[in-house]
């Protein structure tokens, strides 16, 4: 996996954090530096420590379905992205300013989920794992910063575009992992 494929991902996988992020600015209004760093450092540091599980849970079972590994990478890009689409379409969530540690914890796993799946590809794809979750936890962090202060500025006028976005990046990259998988590309 590349650099620009990577980056692509990782932006994709920010999304859901990127909107949660959105929402808490709206929640709390005005905003400090401080409010930007919490909700980068939580949902960062989620979305590289899932990836890193995912990736030794995959290291299990890597030998035993390397001939269908492209395949389970494409169904669960195709199951994350899908699940991302549709929450794209459904109505409006209530979000709390709250930044309390167990708030924060519970959205931070919530939107990491997704993450420890792509970790299991990531076994499968043989990539060069601390790497790749450094850059998507550094990605993550900036999007959900700017989140928060896009959120306090804008609202929740934007999530449902940017869960959209996210989840079809998301199946675009398992369609790729699939053709080459089957040798089409």
């Amino acid at each position: 996996m590349g650099i620009i494929e990577l980056f692509v991902l990782a932006v994709g996988l920010s999304m859901d954090a990127f909107a949660v992020s959105v929402c808490k600015g709206l929640s709390l209004g005005k905003i400090h530096k401080k409010h930007m760093c919490i909700a980068g450092i939580w949902f960062g540091g989620f979305q590289a420590l899932m990836p890193l599980i995912g990736y030794y849970l995959g290291k299990f079972f890597t030998e035993a379905i390397t001939e269908y590994d492209h395949w389970i990478a494409f169904i669960l890009l195709l199951i994350i992205g899908g699940k991302m689409i549709k929450e794209a379409f459904e109505g409006d969530e209530h979000m709390d300013g709250s930044m309390t540690v167990q708030s924060m914890f519970l959205l931070a796993v919530a939107t990491s989920i997704d993450a420890l799946a792509v970790g299991v590809t990531f076994a499968f794809l043989k990539v060069s794992i601390i790497p790749a979750v450094s850059f998507i936890g550094v990605i993550t962090f900036v999007c959900s910063a700017v989140g928060v202060k896009i959120g306090s500025i804008f609202g929740t006028k934007y999530r449902a575009r940017a869960e959209l976005c996210g989840g079809i990046v998301l199946i675009l990259i398992g369609a790729k992992i699939l053709l080459e998988g089957l040798g089409i590309l």
